[in-house]
């Protein structure tokens, strides 16, 4: 925690937050986190049976650590206006990913585990959900700028989808549609809204509400099933009456919301050793699951090391070594041709940019062209 500043302007950041389309230190401090807590949640995924600690912890991280990589997302997604460029990089930066990723996992998964597991591009498994409903929701995004109340509407839609079991699993619409409001949040939050949570005090405020957190983890470990913060099924899919799952979603909702803010005000927002590594989250997300997949088929976390409060920590200390590794730019450098190829070929010249080149005015949207993260 820092030391106390002598004069109460000093408690927010000196500098405004960039504008959309300038990296900034915060953003990718706050991606690579995140991504940080995402490898560490499936770590201890199984392990949480056998430690009432592990269980705790694991349901306080899943209750924001996804929440906040999609308000990140949903920040990042403000000016998608189906401009050319804009479609070319959803193309390759989303859809490119997820058509490689899920066949790559589907095959890893009839490999190493079920041989009559299917093929399905339709129906996400695992980790290219995030991919599917990225699409979905940029797609959106006109939309959601559009209305008077956004995130009234967002979570009614969340709300319906609890009470919707028949949704069905194409493009795992269910869990895209509950997570939704999160990125309809981002969509609307503004740079002054970021520096609201980076003052002192919210640094300080953020520490007995995490306490608060895992006391009540504490209590839901073995009273509530864990199955509610992945966002994937109905109310009456998990054994509940179908007037919980309005309740739950405001509840998770409104929980999530306060969680992540207190991340966010933990987060530097100074260049730091893996701030870099921000603008690497992709790969990291994508190929740690093989490692934790591969880990729970071939019975590693059964072995006799992996209990007990050592093998926990040796495990928590494995996964965020690893998934720092992935982010790092030799690894984003060696799967660019999956992860965001070149498409020019398939697409038609962009006349607007074209007429631009020719006069030396800026684009339209330029400003936010090749720097935007693509919200992983």
């Amino acid at each position: 925690m820092n030391a106390p500043q002598p004069h109460s302007s000093q408690q927010t950041p000196r500098r405004p937050l960039p504008a959309v389309g300038q990296r900034d230190s915060f953003f990718d401090n706050a991606k690579y986190l995140a991504i940080v807590l995402v490898a560490l949640g499936h770590v201890w995924e199984p392990l949480r049976d056998g430690s009432r600690t592990m269980g705790v912890l694991y349901m306080v991280v899943y209750a924001f650590h996804m929440p906040a990589f999609i308000v990140i997302s949903g920040y990042f997604s403000r000016s998608f206006a189906f401009r050319p460029h804009q479609i070319k990089r959803l193309i390759s930066g989303v859809v490119v990913p997820y058509i490689v990723f899920e066949t790559a996992y589907s095959l890893f998964r009839r490999w190493l585990h079920d041989p009559d597991a299917p093929i399905s591009l339709l129906d996400p498994w695992y980790l290219t959900w995030f991919l599917a409903a990225l699409f979905v929701w940029r797609l959106t995004t006109p939309i959601w700028r559009s209305l008077r109340y956004p995130l009234a509407v967002a979570l009614a839609i969340a709300m319906l989808a609890t009470v919707s079991p028949k949704i069905g699993n194409d493009l795992d619409m269910q869990r895209a549609l509950q997570f939704l409001p999160y990125f309809v949040l981002g969509l609307c939050l503004k740079p002054e809204h970021f520096k609201l949570v980076r003052t002192r005090r919210m640094r300080i405020l953020a520490v007995p509400v995490f306490a608060a957190a895992l006391a009540v983890g504490w209590w839901a470990k073995g009273n509530m099933t864990t199955a509610w913060f992945y966002h994937r099924d109905a109310a009456q899919e998990l054994g509940g009456a179908w007037w919980i799952g309005p309740l739950m979603t405001l509840g998770m909702f409104g929980c999530a919301v306060v969680l992540t803010a207190c991340f966010f005000a933990w987060v530097p927002g100074r260049r730091l050793w893996f701030t870099a590594l921000g603008a690497g989250t992709i790969s990291g997300y994508l190929l740690h699951g093989f490692l934790v997949k591969g880990g729970i088929w071939l019975g590693w976390f059964d072995q006799g090391w992996a209990e007990g409060p050592l093998g926990a920590l040796l495990c928590t200390v494995a996964a965020g070594t690893v998934v720092t590794l992935l982010c790092t730019p030799p690894v984003l450098k060696a799967l660019k041709v999956v992860l965001e190829p070149n498409l020019d070929r398939f697409f038609r010249p962009d006349e607007n940019a074209a007429k631009a080149a020719k006069t030396g005015a800026p684009a339209e949207g330029a400003e936010n062209r090749g720097k935007v993260p693509a919200g992983v």
